[in-house]
């Protein structure tokens, strides 16, 4: 128990954040009004990862003015250098029975979700009470699973990356694209040395998910990969191992080869020698673009289903002293005006929404996110097909068995 003291004391002291005095908790997640009341003057701390001067001063300027010009609260943004620290912070308050907490909002992973989950140290019961709530698409598996963990209302998202394709529309026409993943094999064996994708594994994530999307299609769907199921692994990676073996000898280098990342593949696209790319950029092929690594023709797109992505969610601590702010300010990160402004690079974030755009009605609200799309151009997806194509990523334990499973039944076969 002393040692755990002494650690809430030491990060405290580092942090410089002491745990603020208790402040009125008296409101009805039902009645954002009494919300509202309840947080003006409140301090809310928000414990997020701080290696980025562009994403800190995104979030300072974006939320920390517009939190204290409309709602009287102060944003205390507390940088860690590890998702890692804030974990032991909350789980160390617990054994020190500490009921004010110096957290109150978390910039949270799937891995952290889990553990404090289990320890039973979130906040409940409140992400689909937020007015914003109802933009979000709560029934899409790549939202209500956070990494394969049910998030059960203890998390809201913030945003989100996708998986999505890059060809230059001066060599190809939009009506010739693939639209499925049947249809990736028929188009790379129609025109050999043509097509490849990133290699499996660590730093080849995209890769990975490009894999994972075959299977979703080969197997009818996403749903039955969100738990792990031997049985179900057994029965359908012979016909993954399968398509990626017929796809192989027709890809770059008759598949001797495969770009290690991302930027290995955007070369081979930007030196001609393959027509397609990948990203998970909302900006599409905007940024390589503007690095001047693509043409201006270059556009993305997406298959009409199993693309997959994922989402960036805040949590709430279970002993935050200032849950009405926590609430107001998660709430503010879904409002449209702020889900057009984080995709545009410029602003220093630039990751993609974690609305449904389809669902926003409200004529001001709709040109702002109309807006923003617009200065990303046609490089970019539209938000619909978005929306349209997402699918979430499996359960965890599938990404050791498809990335082993890769190496052992195609590369080395």
């Amino acid at each position: 128990m002393k040692r755990i003291l002494l650690f809430f004391i030491l990060f405290t002291l580092l942090t410089g954040c002491a745990p603020a005095a208790p402040a009125s908790q008296t409101y009805d997640i039902n009645d954002w009004d009494s919300v509202l009341s309840a947080a003006r003057g409140q301090t809310v701390n928000w414990y997020m990862w701080g290696g980025s001067d562009s994403i800190n001063a995104y979030v300072d300027k974006f939320y920390g003015e517009t939190l204290q010009e409309r709602y009287g609260i102060t944003l205390n943004r507390v940088p860690v250098a590890d998702a890692a620290d804030f974990v032991n912070q909350v789980l160390s308050e617990k054994e020190a029975g500490v009921t004010d907490g110096a957290v109150d909002v978390m910039w949270i992973n799937g891995e952290n979700f889990f553990t404090l989950k289990q320890a039973d140290m979130l906040y409940k019961d409140w992400a689909q009470a937020l007015p914003n709530a109802a933009l979000v698409n709560w029934d899409n598996p790549a939202i209500n699973l956070d990494f394969g963990t049910p998030v059960d209302n203890m998390e809201s998202p913030w945003s989100s990356a996708q998986l999505q394709l890059i060809y230059d529309s001066a060599r190809m026409s939009a009506d010739e694209l693939p639209r499925s993943y049947a249809e990736v094999k028929d188009w790379a064996c129609a025109h050999p040395g043509r097509f490849t994708y990133v290699a499996p594994g660590p730093g080849g994530f995209m890769g990975t998910r490009f894999v994972k999307g075959v299977l979703y299609e080969l197997s009818g769907g996403e749903a039955q990969w969100k738990t792990l199921d031997q049985a179900a692994w057994d029965k359908w990676s012979p016909a993954l191992w399968t398509y990626l073996n017929e796809l192989e000898p027709c890809l770059w280098r008759g598949g001797e080869a495969y770009p290690a990342n991302e930027p290995e593949l955007v070369t081979l696209f930007a030196n001609g020698e393959v027509d397609f790319s990948m990203t998970q950029d909302i900006s599409g092929a905007g940024r390589w673009i503007a690095d001047g690594l693509m043409p201006e023709t270059a556009r993305a797109f997406v298959l009409d289903q199993y693309m997959i992505g994922d989402f960036n969610y805040v949590a709430i601590a279970a002993n935050s002293p200032h849950k009405a702010a926590a609430l107001v300010l998660a709430n503010l990160l879904l409002e449209p005006e702020f889900q057009a402004a984080q995709i545009l690079p410029e602003n220093g974030f630039g990751l993609g929404y974690a609305i449904d755009v389809t669902r926003v009605t409200d004529p001001t609200a709709k040109a702002q996110l109309e807006e923003s799309a617009s200065k990303l151009g046609d490089s970019a997806t539209p938000a619909s097909d978005l929306a349209r194509a997402l699918a979430g990523d499996t359960a965890p334990e599938y990404q050791a068995l498809v990335e082993q499973g890769w190496l052992e039944n195609v590369v080395q076969k």
